[in-house]
């Protein structure tokens, strides 16, 4: 009899304190953060070093592991900073430290010798060679490249020793390979490789009608780009999702699976956490329900999914609020327990107190609670109809399954 595949760790995207904590509540194995530069997310909050002290402490409470990313590519004027992050996390119990550059991963090994160095997307590891290679200069994990095909990792899978293996399966993807792209410093001075991308290919353009010539062929336009009245995205890439492939991951051994969304909300990541979390369990029950996750995973997104360039036929999965199945929106985060059933919410979308709603629980359960079985108050205690965006109410219901930290959402239209 053969052993049992030993499950991928849940690696997940904490881009504040707050994201931190939906994470863990939502099941997430490990975390990944940063400090406020140089972590490719400059615009997420990130984590000084008392927030990150408290964020070890949090995760081990929950079993949890926390990397730190240090996984810019710096210009030689970031060098300092770069060595003022390595001392400052030198001394923190930290599970490993998420590098990209060659140069911090040299600064890392002597000046954070304790820290199990990672190697990030960023590093564009295609091959078995490369993963060798990393693997002399100390690197325990290495995380394999968007670009690389199924067959490619199966490949490099069974003939990898001694370094684990990561891989993103969830959210943004970018245009150009492992996101070394220029757009945003060409338009904006604000380069991707800081983690100060402005994502200009997210942006909407309307081309006129254009004619392109190869130097070759000069005598005819070898392309012609024609678009209508409206805008489009024609640049950005969809979503990348692989949840249905966990049992592949499993089976060929991938060490941990990665979502993507530092500066996503934490409604976000709370429900995306949850439905991998629920997979992969589900998988070791031998539960496994593909077409459920894709569904509830509808009511997250915001472009359309696809297996991006895992698969040589891409499958492209329905997007987001389409009419067979409407979008059901965040309402609040619950904050804290005020009395026996009343809680603190901060509301995240206008919510008219007359509609049903429901629980996101962890492990994917949804309770269902009808609009005459709860009421919503002002902070002073006041009865409201509706709660708006930004402001704190009072949640009154006597579900016995309410807790802190977990979304309510409905269906607004």
């Amino acid at each position: 009899m053969g052993l049992t595949p030993k499950l991928p760790e849940l690696l997940c995207p904490a881009g504040s304190p707050r994201h931190l904590q939906t994470a863990l509540i939502y099941g997430a194995d490990a975390v990944y953060l940063g400090g406020s530069q140089l972590n490719l997310r400059s615009k997420a909050r990130g984590f000084s070093r008392n927030d990150l002290q408290q964020a070890i402490s949090l995760a081990a409470g929950y079993k949890a592991r926390v990397y730190y990313c240090l996984n810019a590519l710096p210009l030689q004027r970031d060098i300092p900073l770069i060595q003022e992050q390595l001392d400052m996390v030198s001394g923190l119990d930290l599970s490993g430290l998420i590098v990209a550059d060659p140069g911090v991963l040299d600064l890392a090994r002597k000046n954070a010798p304790g820290l199990d160095l990672h190697l990030s997307t960023q590093a564009n590891t295609c091959s078995l060679n490369s993963v060798n290679f990393w693997k002399d200069q100390g690197v325990k994990r290495v995380n394999l490249s968007r670009e690389l095909e199924l067959s490619d990792i199966r490949a490099i899978s069974r003939q990898v020793q001694g370094v684990e293996l990561e891989l993103f399966v969830h959210g943004a993807m970018c245009m150009a390979i492992s996101g070394r792209c220029f757009l945003s410093a060409h338009l904006n001075r604000r380069s991707a490789n800081q983690g100060l991308c402005a994502h200009p290919c997210r942006y909407e353009y309307r081309p006129f009608i254009t004619d392109l010539q190869e130097k070759t062929r000069p005598e005819y336009p070898l392309w012609t780009l024609e678009q209508g009245d409206s805008y489009s995205a024609i640049f950005s890439a969809q979503d990348l999702c692989l949840v249905k492939f966990i049992p592949w991951f499993v089976r060929n051994g991938i060490h941990a699976l990665k979502i993507e969304g530092r500066t996503k909300s934490v409604a976000y990541l709370g429900i995306v956490t949850d439905i991998y979390r629920t997979a992969i369990d589900d998988f070791a029950r031998k539960k496994f329900k593909p077409k459920q996750y894709l569904e509830e995973l509808t009511h997250a997104g915001t472009r359309l999914m696809g297996t991006g360039l895992f698969l040589k036929n891409r499958i492209t999965y329905p997007g987001p609020g389409r009419k067979a199945c409407p979008r059901k929106k965040i309402l609040a985060l619950i904050l804290e327990r005020k009395d026996e059933n009343k809680w603190l919410i901060q509301v995240k979308e206008k919510w008219p107190e007359s509609v049903d709603v429901e629980l996101v629980l962890p492990g994917m359960k949804r309770p269902l609670i009808p609009a005459e079985h709860y009421c919503l108050e002002g902070e002073t205690g006041q009865k409201i109809s509706t709660a708006h965006p930004c402001m704190n109410a009072i949640f009154c219901c006597q579900q016995e399954n309410v807790q802190e930290g977990i979304f309510i959402r409905g269906i607004i239209s």
